[in-house]
């Protein structure tokens, strides 16, 4: 049914635009009460190009500009086959009305213009999946003939596979909300890896703690320097885990942490008398036995580069909210020499629940930067990676779980925490989570 609208709908427009080839035989009156027809018609459509329902504001004005690029689509494809049997007509005419042919071209060309703009802004305005470089290459690529029809194709083909996806993933959470199957006993604490911070504007997690909330997870965040100490980093989780338990009554929490906050929660639960606070401890992609490129590089680097590059990081941190960043204390708990002597002297406590999770990429080119140019540096002295992080280093507690979907993406570093909010095919990361977490639930955590 929806199918045969579209079609109905996009075979109105192509009359609309073109009917003032088919009025010359009209009067006046005629010709001026069609127009006005045509043009109210074609104005609504511009304004509601569907009648169908969406679960948000932002996927039906998204879903309604996609379907206004594909009438510009075919429209300008119907519309050219007219005009240019319009210009043969003119020609061939022994007296070519050259006034009736230049009025046709202007509607033709301003009313194809008035569906093009009002589907790309609407589309540009709503997508995540197009992201900054897709964007960016429509905007370019929109000025060269050939290569404007491509990447508008392509544009259309990524906007309306994420507006299904986001359907079906609406409609996936409405048929389970009674079910509430992310409302652990425990809360969930979320705790970010180096180089990142906590913040409203940008989520670390991506899309994930939106989900698991539809879903009935309580969430709270780490909320740990970008980078410190391994030893500094869990005095501030611990701080921080007390602080949720106190303030909520929880008693416990589940921790969900992510590359190097899984090494700052192990430090904070064995060391910093958290075990009690902490129900299980899920590590996503964390180099427990460290990272060997890691120590090459801190090995060969110059001093005054890697100076340089300290004094760089933790000026720019302090400005962004970190009191007292350390960059070279974080990149050298990082290495393998450091996890060997950590993992001796930080056991894991028999009163929490252990499990781990590690992905890898496919290739280089499965990442975006820097991860794309670490990724064969980490493969060189570590093996299968997802780009920083190796697979068999990722591996801790009861319970390990490797990510490696099917193709030539693999699951990066960042896609595993939806940092840069990408669909992957053979890879759902919001419903891994909410498996993950129904997970802790099933098992009275």
């Amino acid at each position: 049914m929806n199918i045969l609208l579209r079609i109905i709908n996009i075979a109105l427009v192509c009359v609309v635009l073109n009917c003032e080839l088919f009025m010359s035989g009209m009067g006046f009156g005629a010709r001026f009460g069609t127009g006005l027809l045509a043009g109210i018609c074609f104005l609504a459509y511009n304004i509601l190009p569907t009648i169908k329902k969406y679960p948000s504001f932002r996927l039906k004005v998204l879903g309604d500009g996609a379907e206004l690029l594909l009438t510009f689509f075919v429209s300008c494809i119907a519309s050219a086959g007219v005009l240019a049997a319009a210009i043969t007509e003119l020609v061939t005419a022994a007296q070519p009305d050259v006034v009736r042919f230049v009025i046709y071209a202007v509607i033709l060309v301003v009313g194809e213009a008035v569906l093009f703009w009002n589907g790309i802004i609407r589309v540009y305005a709503t997508s995540v999946q197009l992201g900054l470089r897709y964007r960016v290459l429509g905007i370019v690529l929109g000025w060269i003939p050939i290569a404007n029809i491509i990447m508008l194709m392509f544009i259309y083909v990524r906007v309306r596979r994420e507006c299904r996806l986001e359907c079906e993933k609406a409609e996936l959470d409405a048929r389970r909300a009674d079910k509430r199957v992310c409302a652990t006993k425990y809360p969930l604490l979320l705790v970010h890896g180096v180089f990142f911070r906590d913040s409203r504007l940008l989520n670390y997690w991506g899309r994930v703690p939106a989900e698991l909330e539809k879903n009935g997870a309580v969430i709270y965040y780490g909320g740990q320097q970008s980078a410190l100490s391994v030893e500094d980093s869990a005095r501030e989780l611990a701080e921080r885990i007390r602080q949720v338990v106190s303030e909520t009554g929880c008693g416990k929490v589940n921790i969900i942490a992510h590359s190097k906050g899984g090494l700052d929660s192990r430090y904070a639960i064995t060391k910093l008398g958290c075990a009690e606070y902490v129900a299980s401890l899920t590590t996503i992609n964390t180099p427990h036995r460290g990272c060997l490129f890691a120590e090459y590089l801190l090995g060969k680097a110059p001093e005054k580069l890697k100076k340089t590059i300290e004094n760089t990081y933790n000026a720019a941190f302090r400005k962004l909210g970190d009191p007292d960043p350390d960059f070279m204390a974080a990149v050298s708990n990082l290495t393998n020499s450091f996890c060997k002597e950590f993992n001796k002297e930080v056991p894991n406590d028999p009163g929490v629940m252990y499990q781990s999770v590690g992905s890898k990429a496919a290739r280089a080119r499965s990442g975006r930067f820097p991860l794309n140019i670490s990724y064969p540096v980490v493969k060189k002295f570590d093996g299968d990676n997802d780009g920083l992080v190796a697979m068999s280093s990722a591996e801790w507690g009861e319970k390990f779980t490797p990510l490696i979907p099917a193709g030539k993406r693999g699951i990066t570093h960042a896609d595993v925490i939806d940092l840069n909010r990408e669909d992957i095919k053979g890879f759902d990361v919001r419903e891994f989570y909410v498996g993950l977490v129904a997970e802790l639930k099933n098992r009275g955590f």
